[in-house]
């Protein structure tokens, strides 16, 4: 007899298969698409971290899709196949540092601006997941809300941009382990947010994001944790 978790569990992979297939493989007939997509918007540490991935016209992948809909070893199996099969992919770091100066929309568009500029085929059509973006130059795009579940270079670049963030944040939380950067990425869970109150922030944390109503409150007060290896 199979287990209701179990069966549960199987139902979700198939779902999330059908929905992979789903996905378009392209916005126009002829153009070279660019797929853009950031990851971690809402956190409140670490980088905002965008991707550019042109696919091959008519790429098939069994399981790409939206990386929040992959589990974490799926994102890591996919990635692999972007970067060995995507005609060109580009990732680029915004950090912190340089969030400080220029608010959240304005750091994913330059983030996802300076992957498209280091992409070796030049695109001649941006798929940009939202519905804002602020171009740096006359390539046309399309801003396709939930985009990351409709086009498979916007679902390819999501992969990549979460995979490289995630990454990122495992490493810096081997310097500040208090913070759980490992399990919630920067994200603001009850464990990050009390971490910060009992030990204040670090060089890492976003000292002048203001997306989340409280969060200046957190900072206000607090001590600033050195960073020891600087």
């Amino acid at each position: 007899m199979v287990h209701f978790a179990n069966l549960t569990q199987l139902l979700m992979s198939i779902l999330s298969s059908y929905i992979c297939i789903m996905l378009l493989s392209s916005y126009s007939k002829d153009l070279v698409e660019a797929g853009c997509d950031e990851a971690g918007r809402g956190c409140l540490a670490g980088p905002v971290v965008a991707a550019a991935v042109i696919l091959p016209k008519n790429y098939e992948h069994p399981l790409l899709n939206d990386s929040k809909q992959l589990s974490e070893s799926k994102r890591i199996i996919v990635r692999k196949d972007i970067e060995r099969e995507a005609i060109s992919y580009a990732v680029t770091f915004i950090d912190n540092h340089e969030l400080a100066r220029v608010n959240i929309a304005k750091a994913s568009s330059l983030a996802m601006n300076r992957s498209v500029d280091k992409l070796k085929t030049a695109p001649e059509l941006l798929l940009i997941d939202g519905n804002r973006y602020k171009p740096h130059n006359d390539i046309a795009f399309e801003c396709i809300i939930k985009g990351d579940g409709k086009y498979l270079s916007i679902a390819a670049s999501s992969v990549l941009a979460k995979t490289y963030r995630d990454e990122y944040m495992k490493s810096i939380a081997l310097k500040y382990p208090a913070y759980q950067w490992e399990k919630n990425k920067g994200y603001p869970t009850v464990a990050h947010r009390e971490a910060i109150k009992r030990i204040g922030t670090c060089v890492y944390h976003r000292r002048s994001f203001k997306q989340l109503p409280d969060q200046m409150e957190l900072f206000n007060g607090e001590n600033v944790v050195a960073n020891e290896s600087s």
